[in-house]
């Protein structure tokens, strides 16, 4: 996002020296985190409200457990915890540390367990972390209270501990107000003010403090003060139990007082529990009973609720069938029983992540939601950077608040999505496991033929998106696919195989709907996009091109393909919500941006008989010659008004056809009845995905970010440095100019693998070793079934083509070669004939 301005906008003016005045809502661990994290980069106008009393001002800081593992699926989610851990541990308050590195301990009770701690020990590798895979023994040596004969194994992470989470506010209100920051407890939000779309000042029961940025860090209360910024905020509050036992005998004089435990964290997620030690007692939390959501606004005040607003009474009934599997686990439990107990409040978002950024509709209004203290001090750094210098140093587009279709913001799906979030918390969960419900949501027009021909349907961004079709099945009778373990045989089926050499021989119709679609208008249409993006789009109309969406540092926000339709009237196809979102804080007033993709649909028509399909549908000339590649032209195929865009992104022949939802049904009708003596078939997103690798097509979000700069992940090529300025192109300068021109990275490349068995499969994030030492990871991989291989790309230090690397996947190294790209048809053959 844009680096935000530091004018100040309120009705009280600053000098226009002064640094910007921020008000943090919101004390808890994110707000006093946040604070330091700003006063540190020299923004000293920092005000942090609180409605509660300070340094525990009631909220879910005040209660959190404090556990920190730092294994996630999500690269980023690591990042931030692996900050917490750093800088917490380098906190001191009255001479003891901010945390307890005491370790990490997960239980396998199950063999689908044991081989997830596998596959978590790849992820660990893959960042850096310190982990191993340990026996019962072991497991014994490290928590001696459990009975191993119960334990298959346990993954060891020695990193990982416990964060006091009040000290650690304690100490950063210290170094904070050290700097001029100042906090102002027992101060109620009651409202939010804004002139001309910005915010200028925040309302409390105490006065009101004018502003220039205010960041929402008010934990389960974000919804509340979202509502009084205009804002929506998608997050669902929901309360999870917490238990304490009586002092046990076995940990009587075992552990000092002042830091509480010495054994590790220990997580028993095949029963959804964790464990911690109290001194001589042991705290247990359980996600194991039913979601127990929490309605922000009447959540009670710190005065008027029994312990703290954040602490509901405890269930006891909900505690039960949790208490006889913790006495299962820890048989010294038997002889006691839960001392106390609470249901503490915490947050929930639709996809499990938080909900960072600055909103679009009302200026220097700043989310930090959702953010457990796990990753509390890390997510205060991004935003910091984010507020401070533009950008984060981290890729978050996975907490960008702007991720969230429209069609998941509405109360009901957040309450059915961050419900179900707390109930699979523990659950070993496969990368393409869609959600239940709500299901079906969102619906291509295509979606009753889809069903005819049995598709089986995943989900993303609330599509409803085919990965294969029941149809194909016979299509398999000469086709040998090699047997798969049973994780990757997961949402797969080895009718991708025979639907990706339909593809190759014949052709297939693709439901391309989902992908993203705007239309950019306006006399300064053109201006504006060769500002924000990396190539020339000075082209007559019916060109189309690849590019990029760069940030002020050179890294790859998105990457677009650009339809010029007419003078002044351009067609993109885009990533995300986010992508609009950025184009629109930029747009000038002669330039008109809106999001087309709900109310239009597309098929891509692929294959080398494309042509025999399409050509006798229309009455324009679809030659090679007349409609060259990467071109686009409106007309009509049969009765239906189409624009036809000459792409391919599974490496053959074909167009893609956009038309609006109310003909799309007739347009797939048409298709279809057409190519039925040319053997046509209709392929899904399974099979997309593995042409897509074999010809070496990125895919943003996966395989770069804004982590990464456009030639060291092989898009160099989008971008034209001999015209005018555009955004990120001082970046890029500063780049080829320290490593020269067309490289931009010594350190690190995407490189394509071919993985050496031709039975072998590994399915993404995996860590990639050279030389036996952990030196990258997996970001996308597919069976590419036309080149009887495993196709994987990774982030590697530069390799010589034919070297040889190991992929570990559940353990095991997987050997593979770094391959030259394209993989598939290097001399476009296919594509442009």
């Amino acid at each position: 996002m844009t680096a935000p301005s530091t004018s100040p906008t309120s009705s009280t003016p600053s000098a226009p020296s002064a640094p910007p005045r921020v008000v943090v809502i919101g004390a808890g661990i994110v707000g006093c985190s946040l604070a330091d994290e700003l006063t540190a980069r020299g923004w000293s106008d920092v005000t942090v409200l609180e409605q509660g009393p300070l340094p525990a001002p009631g909220g879910s800081t005040s209660h959190a457990p404090g556990l920190v593992f730092q294994t996630s699926p999500s690269r980023t989610l690591s990042a931030f915890a692996s900050y917490t851990v750093e800088k917490f541990g380098a906190l001191e308050v009255d001479g003891l540390p901010c945390f307890n590195p005491v370790g990490g301990l997960e239980l396998a009770t199950t063999p689908e367990r044991w081989a997830d701690l596998h596959r978590k020990a790849g992820y660990a590798a893959s960042r850096g972390i310190r982990a191993e895979l340990v026996g019962p023994a072991r497991c014994k040596e490290l928590w001696p209270l459990i009975d191993e004969s119960k334990v298959i194994g346990g993954l060891h992470t020695p990193d990982d501990g416990l964060a006091r989470a009040v000290p650690a506010c304690r100490a950063q209100i210290e170094r904070a107000r050290a700097r001029g920051a100042r906090f102002l407890d027992r101060h109620t939000v009651t409202g939010i003010e804004q002139e001309a779309g910005r915010v200028t000042a925040v309302v409390t029961d105490q006065g009101t403090f004018p502003a220039d940025h205010v960041v929402s860090a008010a934990g389960f209360w974000g919804p509340v003060i979202g509502r009084m910024a205009g804002i929506d905020v998608p997050l669902l509050p929901l309360a999870h139990q917490y238990a304490k036992t009586e002092p046990l005998p076995e940990l009587a004089g075992v552990n000092d007082p002042r830091t509480e435990a010495s054994k590790p964290i220990l997580r028993f997620q095949d029963r959804d529990l964790y464990f911690r030690e109290h001194t001589d007692r042991i705290g247990i939390g359980s996600y194991a009973h039913r979601p127990l959501p929490v309605d922000a606004f009447t959540v009670p005040a710190y005065d008027d609720a029994p312990r703290m607003p954040s602490s509901y009474p405890f269930t006891e009934e909900d505690f039960e069938p949790s208490w006889e599997n913790c006495v299962s686990l820890l048989p010294a439990l038997r002889d006691s029983e839960v001392a106390e107990g609470f249901n503490g409040v915490f947050s929930f978002t639709p996809d499990g992540m938080p909900v960072l950024g600055e909103s679009r509709a009302l200026r220097g209004f700043w989310l930090a939601e959702a953010v457990w203290v796990t990753h509390s001090a890390g997510v205060a750094r991004a935003v910091a950077e984010w507020m401070v210098d533009g950008r984060p140093s981290l890729d978050v587009h996975e907490c960008d608040l702007t991720r969230f279709e429209d069609a998941q913001r509405s109360p009901a799906y957040v309450a059915d999505r961050g419900a179900q979030q707390f109930a699979e918390v523990y659950d070993v969960l496969h990368p393409l496991q869609p959600m239940e419900q709500p299901r079906p949501l969102r619906v291509s027009p295509f979606y009753a033929r889809q069903q005819e021909l049995g598709a089986v349907f995943l989900e993303g961004g609330g599509w409803e998106r085919p990965h294969w079709y029941e149809a194909n099945a016979p299509l398999l009778a000469d086709i040998e696919v090699p047997a798969r373990d049973a994780w990757s045989a997961r949402h797969w089926s080895p009718i991708a195989a025979a639907e990706a050499k339909a593809t190759r021989e014949k052709v297939a119709l693709y439901d391309m709907t989902p992908l993203r679609r705007l239309e950019v208008s306006g006399p300064g249409a053109l201006a504006f996009l060769q500002r924000m993006t990396s190539n020339n789009l000075a082209k007559k109309p019916g060109a189309v091109t690849y590019t990029l969406l760069l940030d002020e540092s050179g890294g790859i926000r998105s990457d677009l393909t650009v339809a010029r339709l007419a003078t002044d009237r351009f067609q993109i196809g885009a990533n995300s919500p986010a992508d609009l979102d950025w184009l629109l804080r930029h747009a000038p007033d002669d330039v008109h941006l809106r999001d087309i993709t709900s109310g239009t649909c597309c098929v891509g028509v692929w294959g080398p008989l494309a042509r025999d399909l399409v050509q006798p549908l229309t009455r324009d000339d679809f030659s090679h010659e007349a409609f060259g590649y990467f071109r686009a032209r409106e007309t009509y195929i049969g009765h239906v008004p189409v624009t036809a865009m000459r792409l391919s992104y599974v490496g053959e022949l074909g167009w893609e056809l956009y038309t609006s939802a109310d003909t799309g049904l007739r347009l797939w009708d048409t298709l279809w009845e057409a190519g039925q003596r040319h053997g046509v078939i209709a392929a899904g997103r399974s099979t997309f995905n593995s042409l897509r690798l074999e010809k070496g097509y990125r895919a943003w979000g996966h395989d770069m970010t804004t982590e990464h700069n456009p030639y060291e992940a092989g898009v160099g090529f989008a971008v034209r440095m001999d015209r005018g300025d555009f955004v990120g192109r001082a970046a890029l300068e500063r780049l080829c100019s320290r490593e020269g021109p067309g490289d931009g990275s010594t350190a690190r490349k995407l490189t394509a693998l071919l993985l050496d068995d031709p039975a072998a499969v590994v399915l993404g994030k995996e860590p990639v070793h050279v030389d036996g030492v952990p030196a990258g990871y997996v970001t996308s991989a597919s069976y590419g079934y036309t080149l009887g291989r495993c196709v994987a790309y990774a982030w590697l230090p530069p390799q010589e083509t034919g070297a040889s690397v190991h992929i570990e996947y559940f353990g095991e190294k997987v050997p593979a070669t770094v391959a030259e790209e394209p993989l598939f048809d290097p001399k476009m053959t296919r594509i442009r004939r």
